[in-house]
């Protein structure tokens, strides 16, 4: 038996966003710049309360601090607005303060306003956190804010979306329908990278999303952590690790995967960690490792560390 979980309502098309009416004295959770990008005057919401300040691989601190800022005012529901740091935040935030959420990406590829997953630094390392009441009440996807987007941002927010849905497709808790998800995503967001076409990325991140929120991703995002947590970004890294984790899982995305990598021209990334250490907190990591293809061992993981360090 299989099940298939996804956000109650799921707005999308270009200027959405501007179309929907949103709550007055609603909480917006999102980074430094929201305001000066016009990111809230294009909603056109009034009346609101404003949390700026998710950092990139944000932590449990962060959440702690607008739950001590923000429990006792009285705002009608949480706007989660910017990158998967600042939406995995503000899903979290929701389901402690038991609020309604809207999700809005302005970046395409992390897919977390459309799954029960938040991804968050506890102790100094990231933990993804999985459960039903992580999902948006509403999730908005408008491509407005792509257009808007330093090259940079694209590239690494594609390649997130691109690995999810790779690592997807492979997952052993994949069904027939999460799989039709994945590989369209990926042919969505390899058209799109390859020919810069904005429209099939917004839309690939989207579909890719909902395909592995319902399966989850593998090892090459239990690889990235690692990488995360000495300062990469999480598109930078997993450009590598799943590219390695495509080799060692001998999957079929594994040449196009790497053709995408290429012409994105990611820089190489070097991790400091003693690969033991390293290898140890990979291995606790069975919410992606038990869904990998294939079986891998303590040495495999150093053998692979090792060949991203090389």
């Amino acid at each position: 038996m299989y099940t298939i979980k996804q956000p109650k309502e799921i707005i999308f098309g270009k200027n959405s966003c501007k179309e929907y009416t949103f709550p007055d004295n609603s909480l917006v959770i999102t980074s430094n710049g929201a305001i000066k990008r016009g990111w809230i005057e294009y909603l056109g919401i009034k009346n609101y309360f404003l949390f700026d300040s998710v950092e990139p691989n944000p932590s449990i601190e962060t959440v702690n601090e607008i739950i001590n800022e923000f429990q006792n005012s009285n705002f009608s529901c949480i706007i989660g607005m910017g990158g998967g740091s600042s939406l995995d935040v503000a899903k979290f935030v929701s389901h402690k303060l038991h609020k309604k959420k809207i999700m809005i990406p302005t970046t395409f590829g992390s897919g977390s306003e459309v799954t029960r997953i938040s991804v968050l630094k506890v102790d100094g390392k990231k933990k993804s956190f999985h459960n039903d009441e992580l999902f948006a009440d509403s999730a908005i996807i408008d491509s407005f804010f792509i257009y808007n987007s330093p090259t940079e941002i694209i590239k690494n927010s594609a390649i997130d979306a691109l690995a999810q849905c790779s690592e997807g497709f492979d997952s052993k808790n994949g069904n027939y329908y999460t799989k039709f998800l994945c590989n369209y995503a990926f042919e969505l967001l390899e058209a799109g990278v390859m020919n810069m076409d904005h429209e099939k990325i917004v839309k690939g991140s989207l579909v890719s999303g909902l395909g592995f929120g319902n399966c989850s991703t593998t090892l090459g995002h239990a690889l990235s952590y690692v990488f995360s947590n000495e300062g990469y970004s999480h598109g930078h890294a997993l450009s590598h690790t799943t590219l390695l984790a495509h080799e060692f899982n001998k999957s079929k995305y594994y040449e196009r995967f790497k053709k995408i990598v290429e012409k994105l021209k990611f820089s190489r990334i070097k991790l400091e960690q003693n690969y033991v250490e390293a290898s140890e907190l990979i291995l606790s990591d069975r919410k992606h490792l038990d869904n990998n293809p294939l079986e891998i061992t303590k040495n495999d993981i150093i053998s692979l560390l090792k060949k991203i360090n090389d």
